[in-house]
């Protein structure tokens, strides 16, 4: 059962971004600033890339703790309110990345993905494996 009303679930919710997120906007400000220009949210490229560079060929996720299963084996046991619904759609979010990145690769993309922490506390870290996969010929 679950501890709040409706209406204050719908409000926590709705206030959940899945476009310009703090990490998202973290890992596209070190590429800006370093001179890569990319595209964001990108439809269409298979999945809707958090990052794309399209002629790279290179699909970037950020992917959050929660909604992306992070340590899933690990973490569903500590999830108590509304348990059922929860773990479904978790399970769920990972199996599309998983399904995202076989498409992805099939069609000859790499895919990166970094998790929210990764990204918050070292993003120069991230970057560094962005430009590698990018390669050196990579015009800015």
């Amino acid at each position: 059962m679950d501890r709040i009303t409706p209406e204050q679930r719908h409000k926590n919710m709705k206030a959940v971004r899945n476009k310009d997120s703090k990490i998202e906007l973290a890992l596209r400000k070190i590429l800006w600033e370093n001179g890569y220009r990319y595209r964001k949210n990108c439809s269409k490229v298979f999945g809707k890339p958090d990052i794309a560079f399209i002629s790279k060929k290179v699909a970037i996720f950020c992917d959050s703790e929660f909604w992306h299963g992070y340590k899933w084996t690990e973490n569903k046991n500590k999830i108590h309110s509304n348990k059922d619904f929860w773990v479904n759609k978790i399970e769920r979010n990972i199996e599309r990345d998983e399904e995202v990145n076989k498409k992805l690769e099939n069609n000859g993309w790499k895919v990166l993905r970094f998790w929210g922490k990764e990204i918050i506390r070292n993003p120069q870290e991230c970057f560094e494996k962005i430009i590698k996969e990018l390669g050196k010929d990579h015009e800015i």
